[in-house]
This record gives C-alpha cells, structure tokens and sequence, in this order.
C-alpha cells in the first residue's frame, strides 16, 4: 500500500534583500503615521545639511524606505516586488543590496547638491534603476537590447518631459538617476562576464 503524501506548505523567504526592503519600507510608514511625520523628516528623507549632523549620512540612504503615504508605497513596493526577486535570483542577494545602496547614495547626493531646498523621499530612483536593469537581463556584448531602447523611451522619456513641463510632488531627477544607474549597472555587469570568459 502507497503511503499517502502529506501536503505541506512553507513559506520561503525567496529574496530576501527586496522583502527586506518592504518591510523596513512598511516599517519606516508606520513610524511616519505614529510619529506624525517626525521620521520622515529626520530619518527617512533627504535634504542638504550639515555634514557635522549624524542624520545626514542615514539620510543619504534612509531617504529610499520612506514614503509620503500609503499609496505612493505601494506604487513603489508592487514594481519593486515584481521585478527585483527576477533580479536578486539573477545577480545575487549581495550585489542586489550593494546596487540599492549605490543608488540611494548618488540619488541623495545629486538631491542635495542640485536641489538644496527639496526634500527627496520615496523608492522610485530604485525601482526605476530596477527597471532599467531588467530590461538589459537578455543584453548581449556588441548589441543593444530593444527593450532597453523602449524602456528609456516609454519611461525615462515620459519623466524627462513630466520634469520639463508638469509642476508636480514628484522626483522627475530621481527617476532619471535611478534608471540611469540601471542602465550602468548593466553593463558593467556585461563587461564582467566578458572578462570572465576569456
């Protein structure tokens, strides 16, 4: 007689550098609406000041967890989770953390010296420099990947026009950063694998 299997499911903590990311974004909104915006204000976004403050260096990357609302969270998070675990599995949950922090870092740094009187918060430079990093996961050495040439279009040209001509809340600069970063990231790992093969 057969044994009869039992069905077990288990929850797998598949990517853990994106759902790490989530959750201390959930966290860092929840902060925000129980301290009445304090966090955000002196953890979670980031604006000039002085490089004497402590905060400022959490800042320069604290700024990419926190979010104005819920609804701008979940644009960020439902793009972030669609496409990062494809991109953590791909690159590896170390490089994942690393390409997060370089672009919070650079996304910060050109906030503050460019727009000293804007503060800059939310995931979207990630999210968009993620976007632009998968639309190069089939490139090629010596080819450009269509859908990286329709991706700059469609979305880095969108935010490029929005940025020139819309007078709105949103972080057009940080967007183009983001996706731009994507792109960089891409093919320095491009060139990587071409070493490695010779």
């Amino acid at each position: 007689m057969d044994k009869v299997r039992k069905f077990t499911l288990r929850f797998h903590y598949n990517s853990p550098v994106v759902l790490t990311f989530v959750l201390l974004s959930a966290l860092a909104l929840l902060l925000n609406n129980w301290t009445n915006g304090y966090t955000n204000r002196y953890v979670f976004s980031v604006y000039r000041s002085s490089f004497l403050d402590p905060l400022t260096y959490i800042r320069l990357f604290g700024h990419v967890l926190g979010h104005v609302n819920r609804v701008h969270f979940t644009n960020n998070i439902i793009v972030l989770l669609l496409v990062g675990p494809m991109l953590e599995e791909k690159y590896g949950s170390r490089l994942m953390l690393r390409m997060i922090l370089i672009t919070a870092f650079i996304t910060g740094i050109i906030n503050n010296i460019f727009f000293p009187h804007t503060a800059l918060i939310g995931a979207s430079g990630v999210v968009f420099m993620m976007i632009l990093l998968a639309s190069m996961a089939s490139a090629k050495e010596g080819s450009i990947p269509l859908t990286l040439l329709v991706t700059l279009i469609v979305y880095l040209g969108q935010e490029i026009m929005d940025g020139l001509f819309t007078v709105d809340n949103i972080s057009h600069i940080s967007h183009i950063i983001g996706g731009l970063c994507g792109v960089a990231f891409g093919y320095l790992f491009l060139a990587a694998n071409r070493k490695k093969e010779y």
